[in-house]
């Protein structure tokens, strides 16, 4: 290479590290005031953790599962001693899952969890395939009744409950609907024409409808009423925004501030959205409402291992009690599989109904 050739690269290579320095820079405060990356950004990270985010995300996972899965994947890199998963393989994941069971005493879902969190690092993220892995030590997972509430149990919790809590224990008891459903729940999703409501965000994001009990269409149109005055006021503020899911917000700029697509149970207040920075009005935060349940079952004297997914569980049974056939259940619960709602049908064998007890025998007089 000539003179005037070294010369050329030698004024090149500053302006290449300043245009580096200029990236991490501009990422940076980026960073700091809570703007995201772009997803190229993102896929092509150095960092483990954040490809796997970005893999889920682009699956539209949940952000809880993207949280558990994340966390399932720092234990196992942690578990080997900060171990790069592409250095280990079969081996390692069998000693990190028979840990769990053996020395964690874990559940069989949260293994399950564990397990699933693995195998999607290595065929999403790290694009390998894995050989059959055995070995294991798993969790045996006995077969467990639901919790269910007699009719009468289930009243006397609700009418421990007050105000907007009340109305949401009812549309889980009335509705059958998962916790997060029900705080998932938009305005264009309630449908009082047909007495129903479309469950959009359900588990897997499989869509369903479910049933709008008639004793809640008066106070739900009320609280509806009272939410729509609360949306006018923040749209005055210049706020009323809300999260779109997938690319809505692109599609329609100003579907975020429209009212069909607000929450039905705002939180009380607008906070900071972690992904966009913007400050939006999430849903009731569900910790709310589970201590809000747990605090009404236990004042109205009810001595069961229940919570909100208790009312699930009381809807299907008292359907079935009812006489409704078990494929119109399963459609109502949103399975995938009849085989999870034939769970429910323990009720109908009435166990100790038509059966007495020894113990309950009357004693013949003429043999004492």
């Amino acid at each position: 290479m000539g003179q005037l050739g070294q010369t050329r690269a030698h004024r090149q290579r500053p302006r290449a590290g300043v245009g580096r320095l200029w990236l991490v820079t501009a990422l940076a405060i980026c960073h700091s005031w809570r703007v995201p990356p772009t997803t190229a950004a993102v896929a092509s990270s150095p960092k483990l953790l954040d490809r796997v985010r970005w893999q889920l995300r682009v699956k539209h996972y949940s952000i809880r599962t993207e949280q558990a899965y994340v966390d399932w994947i720092r234990r196992y890199i942690l578990f080997h001693r900060k171990r790069h998963p592409n250095e280990m393989a079969e081996r390692e994941i069998t000693e990190f899952l028979t840990h769990l069971a053996v020395e964690k005493h874990v559940a069989a879902s949260t293994q399950n969890q564990a397990f699933a969190a693995i195998l999607f690092l290595y065929q999403q993220v790290l694009v390998r395939k894995l050989d059959f892995i055995d070995n294991v030590q798993r969790v045996t997972r006995p077969a467990k009744l639901p919790v269910v509430f007699t009719p009468e149990e289930a009243r006397a919790v609700l009418a421990q409950l007050k105000g907007d809590y009340r109305l949401m224990a009812q549309l889980l008891y009335g509705s059958g609907l998962r916790l997060m459903e029900c705080l998932r729940l938009r305005i264009k999703d309630v449908d009082f024409g047909y007495n129903r409501i479309t469950v959009r965000d359900g588990k897997g994001l499989h869509e369903r409808i479910a049933l709008l009990p008639q004793q809640l269409r008066r106070p739900l149109r009320a609280h509806l009423e009272r939410i729509k005055e609360l949306h006018r006021q923040d749209v005055a503020r210049g706020g009323g925004r809300v999260y779109l899911p997938f690319a809505l917000k692109r599609k329609y700029p100003n579907a975020e501030r429209a009212w069909i697509w607000q929450y039905v149970f705002p939180a009380a207040k607008p906070s900071l959205d972690a992904h966009s920075g913007e400050m939006r009005r999430h849903h009731v935060s569900e910790k709310n409402l589970q201590n809000a349940v747990k605090l009404a079952i236990r004042a109205a004297g009810i001595k069961k291992a229940a919570s909100c997914h208790t009312f699930r569980h009381s809807f299907a049974t008292h359907l079935l009690e009812d006489g409704y056939d078990i494929r119109t259940v399963q459609e109502l619960l949103g399975h995938k599989n009849v085989a999870t709602t034939m769970i429910y049908t323990h009720v109908l064998n009435r166990p100790g109904l038509h059966i007495r007890s020894p113990l309950d025998r009357p004693v013949s007089t003429g043999n004492l």
